[in-house]
């Protein structure tokens, strides 16, 4: 099928692919889908870099899906069976995937069947899936592997195409033993896409392992959007009240408006953050690696949906373990932290939010790839975006290293700007913040972390039927109380007019403040008493009205 040039119909798409597209406001390919497609139906293995928000899924899925549908109208029909491999490195990923992949196949559904293994259900409940042989499979390295092993998935005779979504974070997930050993169950011929936002160590690694004569695709574009797209700040900060102080101000003050993404770097941290707003009563939900995926993946549907305003996500690329001075002591007390923590939990990668306006970036992000996939949240498909970052006096090396990786290092110009805020102009607001903190203690946070999995336990369907059959343990769990809870002080939800900053004023719009309108006075109607009319006329009225029918009672006397 011929099209104007610029558009899908002119890169020999289906028909029923290109009105698909349609339905999902593509009106033209971006520059990545414009260069990739055409190379992936030539058959050719790619290696491609595009930043975040770029339409990287779309220049993989549209060339996998067009490559099934002709094999599948060809007169050499083969049997069914699984052709594509997906492979991503966060579960999260996996349902975004495949979310994608059935709105493009939404006139093709039933030539075509898809399929997502990287959710936590157990391999027995998945086995029956993968028997029917999908034409696509999606999930974790590590997942697929154990369905190979397990023998309820082949590729060895039939897998055409292998695509490594964020490869640049397979390995840094711990999944390179997972690869190798998956690459063994593969055919000797096959087709691969290897799609990424950065180029590094374990991409060229990769490359070597699962590519053969690869065209790559390193489109000469910056990482994040421009400036008219991306505004990106800093805030110095001396201490870490202040970030506190600041952040309630830019939220109570509503100086940050519309949906926001607030990454810190530990779960504590998370739920310290999510308590101290609830104090000022400013609702965020949780985003971490200890909550289960179908969870995680719900949280993001509703503030996609605009359910809430505000997600705090921890950023946790090496779940605990990072590099620096401590690095042996951290891991001995990994293996006690992180035996509830998922392993394939990302946020700050891949992940599709939609119309973020704002990323926050609480504590500073431990490198530059992860500043880009956090900035990358936001200013996507055309929007505008913020990426707001506090910085402590200990950070201003790793700020340093973040603008010249930006601008190229051949530029004074730097690309995160100085937000233009007065500290001392919310000093006022600080006695505030620390009262509020003292209700967030350490216990608070534990019994907050708790009781996110008491819910959890309360809405498994897994657990429904033990339930069914315990109501007492139902009834127990139903009825356990906090012992050492948040205290919310009603007095710190409104803020004082008098507290809010002369230069903010005219645009401050405090969250919750509402001023009480007076009633306007009701007109006097006929017959009805006026209220203003002293209490010293009315008695003389009386008595006056008394005295008149004194006099009558004694004239009329003489005559009786």
């Amino acid at each position: 099928m011929e099209g104007e040039a610029g558009s899908f119909a002119h890169l020999g798409l289906d028909a029923r692919l290109l009105q698909a597209t349609a339905e999902l406001g593509w009106a033209k390919p971006t520059l990545i889908q414009e260069k990739a497609i055409p190379l992936a139906l030539e058959g050719k293995d790619l290696l491609a870099r595009a930043k975040t928000g770029s339409g990287k899924t779309g220049a993989y899925a549209l060339p996998l899906l067009q490559h099934l549908l002709r094999g599948k109208a060809s007169a050499l029909v083969a049997e069914q069976a699984v052709r594509g491999l997906i492979l991503v490195p966060t579960k999260e990923l996996g349902q975004q995937v495949l979310q994608m992949l059935r709105q493009l196949t939404s006139y093709c559904s039933r030539d075509l069947h898809l399929v997502d293994i990287s959710g936590q259900a157990d391999l027995a409940a998945q086995r029956p899936i993968l028997m029917e042989k999908p034409d696509v499979v999606v999930g974790t390295p590590s997942r697929v592997l154990a369905h190979l092993r397990a023998g309820s998935l082949s590729l060895q005779d039939s897998l055409e195409i292998l695509v490594l979504d964020e490869a640049d974070l397979l390995f840094s997930f711990g999944f390179e033993e997972d690869l190798k050993s998956l690459l063994c169950h593969l055919p000797k011929i096959y087709q691969t896409f290897l799609m990424s936002a950065t180029f590094n160590a374990d991409v060229e690694a990769l490359k070597e392992l699962v590519l053969h004569n690869p065209v790559t695709l390193k489109l000469q574009e910056s990482q994040l959007p421009d400036s008219s797209k991306l505004s990106q700040f800093q805030i110095r900060c001396e201490t870490e009240d202040d970030k506190f102080l600041l952040l309630y101000a830019l939220l109570k003050l509503s100086l940050v408006k519309g949906k926001v993404i607030l990454f810190v770097s530990t779960i504590d941290r998370c739920y310290r953050l999510k308590l101290f707003l609830e104090q000022f009563s400013i609702p965020a939900c949780v985003l971490n690696s200890e909550l289960p995926v179908q969870s995680r993946c719900h949280i993001i549907s509703q503030f996609n949906r605009g359910f809430c305003d505000y997600i705090i996500a921890t950023d946790e690329q090496d779940l605990g373990e990072k590099e620096g001075p401590t690095r042996g002591k951290r891991k001995r007390k990994g293996n006690k932290a992180g035996k509830g923590k998922d392993q394939e939990y990302g946020v700050s990668r891949g992940i599709d939010f939609q119309n973020v306006s704002a990323v926050l970036n609480f504590d500073f992000p431990p490198s530059v790839e992860s500043y880009i996939h956090r900035a990358g949240r936001t200013a996507r498909a055309d929007n505008p975006g913020t990426a707001l970052t506090f910085v402590l006096p200990s950070e201003k090396a790793v700020l340093a290293e973040i603008e010249a990786a930006l601008t190229g290092g051949g530029s004074d110009d730097t690309p995160l700007r100085p937000y233009l805020f007065r500290m001392e102009e919310i000093e006022g607001l600080r006695y505030r913040c620390r009262d509020a903190m003292r209700s967030v203690t350490k216990q608070a946070i534990k019994e907050a972390r708790l009781r996110e999995i008491k819910e959890e336990l309360l809405n498994s369907e897994k657990l429904k039927t033990y339930f069914e059959d315990n109501p007492r343990d139902l009834d127990l769990l139903r009825h356990d109380k906090p012992l050492h809870p948040a205290i919310v002080k009603p007095h710190l939800r409104n803020v004082p007019a008098y507290l809010v900053p002369p230069t903010l004023r005219a645009v401050a719009q405090p969250l919750g403040s509402k001023r009480r309108r007076r009633k306007p006075l009701q007109p006097k109607t006929r017959g009805q008493r006026n209220p203003l009319r002293s209490f010293r006329c009315t008695k003389q009225r009386s008595g006056a009205k008394h005295r008149s029918a004194k006099h009558r009672t004694a004239a009329g006397t003489p005559g009786s």
